[in-house]
């Protein structure tokens, strides 16, 4: 059979719907919006539990930490369970993560619900899988843009909604309101999620993991757009996570709901790199990754006047989503094809980098801004954009697209 190693039986010549594949997108986007709720509420956050300021960004680093563990722990899963169950599974126990981090009055108790929402939100690279696998072979790489573009949507839009329930009911709304959404999505997805069953696979939970670093010694195109993966996504971090504390102080003393609409600004530029996935399946997935690693090299020039002008933070925001989105989608329509069986596999291994360069960047950008101020956390998201601009540079000769 041409699709034995996909996994789940649907008829590969029949195509998942633009309802079913809308509907991928904005669970993804609402599961992963989960770990980065904390970024725009570091201040209430640091308040409400005497947290200093130079180690609050442990918390954004504590849940990339569990998320990375999660990408290699379970995600794999995917290629071994009933890829349907094992999304609604996780999406449960989401809700009472949430609900934990909702209703804590200790810092170790918040620390703790931090953590399993980290572990969980890895929900969303179980969905991408899924939503490869459900796509027929012509139409894989759209369904992945549009797929990926659900979650970088669903990590700025965090933001905005953190922003605005916290003004009107404080932070404890945030998680307790996205538990009551993620409820809902879960009866939704009871209906639409295919019922088949998958082949069963000979390997152990532990064969299956191992199998994960295997990959990495045998697709050398895993493994340079991981490395990209880590760079790009940690300076994405390094703009995001440390952000509300110089907009949020004086001169500038912006309100949170003000704030985290500068995440309604980065989804303009996420949806208008939706199509790279497109540009990677015609044979332009190195330029694609070559132009955008130069706009976000240029983004820097402009997020480094913030404190002079907020409307060239908004266009360093935009380059910079721009760029990361673009990134992201060519890696992942260049990755999922190389094993049509390890699928989930792929995606963990993948996004553990992801992870690496997220809580990298957390720590470094909030300790430089309190040693160095906004000057040096521009300096340090320029160089690691540097860096992964010349890392391209060196590594494109050896893939083919």
């Amino acid at each position: 059979m041409d699709n034995a190693n996909d996994a789940i039986h649907i008829n590969q010549s029949s195509s998942i719907s633009r309802t079913v594949t809308i509907l991928f997108a904005t669970a993804c986007g609402m599961s992963v919006a989960n770990i980065y709720f904390a970024q725009p509420l570091l201040d209430e956050l640091s308040n409400d539990f005497a947290i200093d300021q130079s180690i609050i960004g442990l918390i954004i680093t504590i849940t990339q930490i569990f998320y990375g563990l999660g990408l290699l722990l379970l995600v794999p899963l995917g290629d071994l369970l009933n890829q349907g169950h094992l999304i609604i599974g996780q999406m449960l126990l989401s809700i009472v993560a949430l609900l934990i981090v909702g209703t804590a009055t200790y810092v170790a108790v918040l620390f703790a619900g931090i953590a399993l929402v980290g572990l969980l939100a890895v929900v969303t690279q179980s969905m991408v899988a899924f939503a490869a696998t459900m796509a027929s072979s012509t139409e894989r790489g759209r369904v992945v843009g549009i797929v990926t573009s659900g979650i970088v949507i669903g990590i700025l839009l965090a933001r905005t909604f953190a922003g605005l329930l916290t003004d009107l009911a404080g932070w404890r709304s945030v998680y307790l309101v996205s538990a009551a959404l993620l409820l809902l999505m879960v009866g939704l997805f009871l209906k639409v999620l295919p019922k088949g069953e998958r082949e069963v696979k000979s390997l152990s939970y532990w064969q299956l993991i191992q199998s994960v670093f295997t990959l990495f010694i045998q697709e050398r195109t895993l493994r340079i757009r991981s490395v990209i993966a880590m760079l790009i996504f940690a300076d994405f971090s390094i703009l995001w996570t440390p952000l509300v504390l110089p907009l949020s102080a004086p001169p500038l003393s912006l309100s949170h709901s003000v704030i985290g609409a500068f995440g309604l600004v980065g989804v303009a530029g996420a949806l208008a790199a939706a199509h790279a996935g497109k540009l990677a399946d015609r044979g332009y997935g190195q330029k694609t990754t070559g132009i955008a690693l130069m706009l976000l090299l240029l983004s820097w020039l402009f997020i480094n006047y913030l404190e002079q002008s907020l409307w060239a933070l908004v266009v360093g925001i935009v380059l910079l989503d721009l760029a990361v989105q673009a990134v992201h989608v060519t890696n992942q329509a260049m990755i999922l094809p190389l094993r049509t069986e390890a699928r989930s596999r792929l995606t963990a291994g993948y996004m553990v980098f992801y992870s690496i360069g997220s809580a990298g960047g957390s720590i470094a950008s909030t300790q430089t801004y309190v040693l160095f101020g906004w000057e040096g956390v521009s300096f340090l998201g320029a160089s690691i954009s540097t860096i992964a601009l010349l890392f391209w540079a060196m590594t494109k000769r050896f893939t083919n697209y």
